[in-house]
């Protein structure tokens, strides 16, 4: 029990104290600056295009957001664990494909189900090769995105599946409750859930210290393969929670959905200010992240940007975001 209530201050060998506590410290700035540029962005986007800040655009940038801020909350887990997650949207097309498969045969609740379980496994798959035979997780959840999108392929056939529940799609991808989308109280509560599980639980403290040194957190008593093993179970489900909310949005489970959404939840969490080398950040940072792309995403589309311009921006943004976090571990370094 005392190892328990010790690993958010786990000692070095030398007798030291980690650097755990300045890296969260380091990283503040981030909860003072990114809601301010959140603001600024706003306001300026109001002034270039008044209908930015109309209650019907709002709506539509709070589904928009959805995907991706739900994307971001698994790939969190995983960068804070010390890796990653490429698999992301390959794993989220293998679940909308296999849900809407059976969602023709035994009807809505077990497509969804079966989305969740495909999210499960797939992510328990790679979490038990990264844990027990001590693999890179880049190359491992690359080789998952492969299996994943050839899966996706051969069982839809190379084409999407347009006949979905249509009572499904109603509900989760348009319906409303007291005002507000359902597919947006689905976003903010497992942003909830993210939440609660990193600061809040047992869990939540083994994957912060192994983020910040496995060697450390398997020493104070942590099953780190195991808790590893969760890790990229949660950035699953999370992946199968994406695909349930965009399939019913779009109408349609595509075998190739969404491409760049793993990289853009990447982007989003490492602009948030969650650390690449791991064991820092939280979720609120990661929602910071997901606003400022997502808003800018919203008004290029709104003043008319092209799709390719778009991909340059995104791009641009995901290399600043890395350095970034470089010039964020510099600053603690020194």
């Amino acid at each position: 029990m005392l190892n328990h209530l010790r690993l958010s201050r786990p000692h070095s060998s030398n007798g030291k104290k980690p650097t755990q506590r300045p890296k969260r410290a380091g990283r503040r700035g981030s909860d003072t600056m990114l809601p301010l540029i959140i603001i600024g962005m706003g306001i300026v986007a109001s002034l270039i295009e008044p209908k930015f800040a109309s209650l019907d655009n709002l709506t539509n940038l709070a589904r928009q957001m959805m995907p991706l801020l739900i994307m971001a909350v698994g790939q969190a887990f995983a960068i804070i664990s010390g890796g990653l997650d490429l698999s992301l949207a390959a794993v989220m097309s293998l679940a909308g494909v296999l849900g809407v498969l059976a969602m023709a045969e035994y009807g809505a609740a077990s497509g969804i189900v079966v989305m969740l379980l495909t999210g499960l496994v797939m992510g328990g798959v790679s979490g038990f090769v990264i844990a027990y035979f001590k693999t890179s997780p880049l190359v491992v959840t690359l080789g998952m995105l492969s299996v994943a999108q050839a899966l996706a392929l051969i069982l839809s056939g190379g084409v999407p599946i347009y006949s979905i529940h249509a009572g499904y799609a109603q509900v989760v991808g348009f319906d409303d409750w007291l005002g507000i989308p359902v597919m947006v109280w689905i976003g903010v509560l497992f942003t909830c859930l993210g939440a609660f599980l990193l600061r809040q639980t047992v869990f939540g403290r083994y994957v912060y210290a192994i983020g910040s040194s496995t060697s450390a957190a398997s020493k104070s008593g942590v099953n780190v393969r195991r808790n590893i093993m969760l890790v990229y179970m949660v950035s699953g489900l999370c992946a199968a929670v994406c695909g349930i909310v965009l399939t019913a949005w779009t109408g349609s489970a595509q075998p190739v959905a969404a491409p760049n959404l793993t990289l853009e939840s990447l982007a989003a969490v490492v602009l948030g200010g969650v650390a690449l080398t791991g064991g820092a950040g939280g979720i609120r940072q990661v929602v910071y992240g997901v606003v400022i792309l997502s808003m800018l995403s919203n008004v290029m589309n709104m003043v008319g940007v092209s799709a390719y311009y778009q991909t340059l921006v995104i791009g641009i943004v995901i290399i600043l975001a890395v350095i970034l976090d470089r010039l964020r571990d510099r600053g603690q370094e020194g």
